[in-house]
């Protein structure tokens, strides 16, 4: 999957995986060498989060049901733990960084899509 924040013109991630099961979810990036994931729950609520066995650190972006940006966690390294203030329908995974070069903020919307960009 593509990640675009539409209200930046900016692509986060070319490559990706949508996860939408508990299991997946709850694996997320674990012993993965991947660093985009989408994490897709079947209506809003506070969704923390876990860095174990995952052995780079990340940026996570929290968004409502509208996909709109609600929470931004940058450099969420191995071995920690976050709890969100926000609730959320997605969790954007992405590379440690993009969200500073990306200039991502609260509020952006995020689309997901197939394809190239």
């Amino acid at each position: 999957m593509i990640v675009v924040n539409t209200s930046k013109k900016r692509v986060l991630a070319q490559d990706a995986e949508e996860r939408d099961t508990f299991l997946g979810n709850g694996l997320g990036l674990m012993f993965r060498k991947r660093q985009s994931m989408i994490l897709s729950f079947p209506s809003e609520g506070i969704r923390a989060l876990h860095m174990w066995f995952v052995f780079f650190p990340i940026d996570v972006l929290f968004l409502d049901k509208s996909q709109k940006v609600v929470e931004i966690k940058e450099n969420f390294v191995p071995w920690s733990v976050y709890f969100p203030r926000k609730k959320a329908r997605y969790v954007v995974e992405i590379p440690k960084g993009w969200t500073k070069k990306s200039k991502t903020d609260i509020g952006d919307r995020i689309v997901f899509r197939q394809g190239n960009i």
